[in-house]
């Protein structure tokens, strides 16, 4: 990670920075990024639910990670749920931590910013496992989940307007070095 410090981020405060580095990261548009801003600061009301950055030394956050405790009535739950049943994994969403955002600015990736963030925060859940959705395709992303011990519980889950169908991963506690 060189430089790059990861520590705790006060999202709520730094909600614009975080987004605006998840736009480059995963290509959104500023109307995603509107919808997707009352979605983080919504999260961050929920029982758990906590968030760590990556800074360069000047303060400037390259990367960000933030997830929560999963609850069966939450919506990402509730979408994810009839696919885990149908692969017999449905009990993967209780008592799990659930990795519901983790994004690295592309001219920081590469850095172990990602490997780092996602260690960071699972080593404070108290749940025996985590969980999290990728987009279900191959890429260095769900190469570094499966190096940390995630396998894919379910795959082609479709979100209503997401663009691409998602694999839902789960990985037992601590993950992986």
């Amino acid at each position: 990670m060189n430089d790059i410090a990861v520590g705790p981020l006060d999202l709520a405060a730094r909600v614009d920075e975080a987004l605006a580095v998840q736009a480059v990261a995963f290509g959104l548009t500023p109307e995603e990024v509107g919808v997707r801003r009352h979605i983080v600061l919504r999260h961050l009301t929920c029982p758990g639910a906590r968030a760590l950055g990556a800074t360069t030394p000047e303060g400037r956050l390259v990367g960000f990670v933030y997830g929560m405790p999963n609850d069966r009535t939450h919506w990402w739950s509730t979408v994810v749920e009839p696919y885990l049943r149908a692969n017999g994994c449905e009990a993967w969403l209780d008592d799990s931590f659930v990795i519901t955002e983790l994004h690295v600015h592309p001219a920081f990736q590469n850095r172990r910013i990602g490997r780092g963030l996602i260690t960071a925060i699972t080593a404070t859940a108290r749940e025996p496992r985590s969980i999290l959705s990728a987009i279900d395709r191959e890429s260095p992303a769900r190469a570094l989940y499966r190096k940390l011990g995630y396998r894919d519980l379910a795959r082609n889950v479709i979100f209503p307007s997401a663009p691409s169908p998602y694999a839902v991963m789960g990985a037992p506690l601590p993950l992986a070095a």
